[in-house]
């Protein structure tokens, strides 16, 4: 260990915030901090063994140390009497949690400090082997090949690869892991198939809308769908509370009015009590995570995240995280402070949808995120429709827009093609629409209910009717349209 390129004090800090603090301090730092990130030895050691206990939903006390170092084999480390000594002074070790990223981040850049040396010192000593009858770009290449190296390493550790490699082994997964759909299914088939295979991983899918057309309605939809199949979801919301989500999904599920639902005045008719109560035990069995972030910043949120997939879903045996939904409703500025002299709103809301999407990638999961459409939007139907950045359309893998349909297309499709379209713009996995063409939704807003029709074109191929076959509504179309 070189004590001149480490910071002991700031290992202590934070292996004693780990301690404290737990899984809100570890996802705060675990993007760039591994245990080889620690100069000394036994802080490594800890590190590892707290990051297994937390990994594991489990709190870190001495016992879970000590088992921990016993499944890392690793227990000849901690199993003596100043290690232990050494960990109880961490647990009473004083250190706020809003400090541990920053005593991190010192750990970090003494790490790559002590790379960079060891870069230093292999072209010292390659340099000094020279025997003179090197060429000139022999010589260069001493210098440029372990610097170069050095810089194409970046924080995940990845390299660049040819293509072919492996290629045997993914062509006989996929020959022995076949399906119909690489992502998961929105619940709207059509939908699925025009980006390319549903929500994949790796993805954000991006829904954009004016206010009040139902972003959160289709929301709600998609996550209820994915956790009736028993996938977990995450639903992040700016606006809505668990109250409004609630009523909505017991709308949805039971058939009976959200007025009545959020009033209680199902209570008064037996048959609609029952049907509330039976969906009431439904939505307690399925894993449908809901958090508040108004107001929150959008570090905060990513944290939420990751402390969610972390705690909630988990990774298979071979590491994979495991399938799951985030939902985002919606990106936005949470307040005024994302913006200053140096960054104006569409390069924040650039920075939301670039982290985001690097999330995404990093932790292996799929999200549907919204967004709201500026004033264009009511007319146009194109990407600069949305608010903010161009960056947002540039990172997402989907870009749709939800809009009320005009009376001339009420006209046109007819009563049975539904009161919204859906306009798949921007789709990298999948055909997309031609243009002219949208997906027919109907919105019954008094059940919260949202489905696929036909596309406009099959209307026009076949009009006789516009609901997918199958369909089973709890309730009379005609009468929920009279209603709204």
């Amino acid at each position: 260990m070189d004590s001149k390129l480490s910071d002991l004090g700031s290992e202590r800090a934070v292996l004693a915030g780990l301690f404290s603090f737990g899984v809100e301090s570890y996802v705060e730092i675990s993007d760039f901090l591994t245990h080889n990130s620690f100069a000394h030895r036994n802080n490594q050691v800890l590190f590892k063994c707290i990051e297994k206990i937390l990994r594991s939903d489990a709190h870190v006390d001495i016992p879970s140390i000590l088992s921990a170092a016993e499944q890392l084999n690793l227990s000849e480390c901690v199993h003596t009497k100043q290690e232990l000594e050494y960990i109880n002074a961490l647990m009473d070790y004083p250190v706020k949690r809003e400090n541990v990223p920053h005593f991190a981040a010192q750990i970090k850049k003494f790490e790559l400090a002590r790379q960079a040396k060891k870069v230093a010192h292999k072209i010292s000593k390659d340099i000094d082997e020279i025997k003179g009858d090197e060429s000139i770009d022999e010589i260069v290449n001493l210098i440029e090949n372990p610097i170069t190296e050095f810089l194409r390493n970046d924080e995940i550790g990845q390299k660049p690869e040819k293509l072919g490699d492996d290629i045997d082994e993914y062509l006989d997964f996929l020959v022995e892991n076949k399906c119909d759909q690489i992502g998961l299914s929105s619940g709207f088939p059509r939908f699925d198939a025009v980006v390319g295979g549903g929500l994949r991983r790796k993805c954000v899918d991006l829904v954009s809308a004016r206010p009040g057309v139902g972003k959160s309605v289709f929301a709600d939809n998609v996550a209820l769908h994915n956790a009736r199949k028993g996938i977990p979801v995450l639903m992040l919301d700016t606006e809505m509370s668990k109250e409004d989500h609630l009523n909505r999904i017991l709308s949805n599920i039971s058939g009976v009015p959200i007025e009545e639902v959020s009033t209680g005045r199902f209570s008064e008719d037996d048959e609609k009590l029952i049907k509330v109560r039976n969906a009431m035990e439904e939505i307690r069995d399925i894993p449908y995570t809901y958090v508040s972030v108004a107001g929150a910043p959008f570090e905060t949120i990513l944290n939420t995240i990751k402390r969610w997939i972390m705690q909630e879903v988990g990774q298979d045996e071979f590491g994979k995280t495991n399938d799951c939904l985030v939902v985002y409703d919606y990106l936005k500025l949470m307040s005024s402070s994302s913006i200053n002299n140096n960054m104006q709103e569409y390069q924040a809301l650039g920075f939301q949808i670039t982290n985001l999407h690097n999330l995404a990638v990093k932790l292996d999961f799929p999200c549907l995120s919204f967004v709201q459409l500026n004033r264009d939007g009511i007319t146009k139907e194109s990407t600069d429709a949305v608010s903010g950045s161009d960056r947002l359309i540039w990172l997402c893998t989907s870009f749709s827009i939800f809009k009320l349909k005009s009376a001339e297309e009420l006209a046109e499709d007819g009563p049975s093609s539904g009161n919204r379209k859906l306009v798949t713009l921007k789709a990298r996995h999948g055909a997309g629409l031609l243009d002219g063409n949208y997906i027919n939704m109907n919105m019954i807003g008094s059940h919260s209910q949202l489905l696929e029709l036909r596309t406009r074109d099959e209307v026009r191929s076949s009009p006789e009717g516009g609901i997918i076959e199958g369909s089973d509504l709890p309730f009379d179309i005609e009468e929920e349209d009279a209603q709204n």
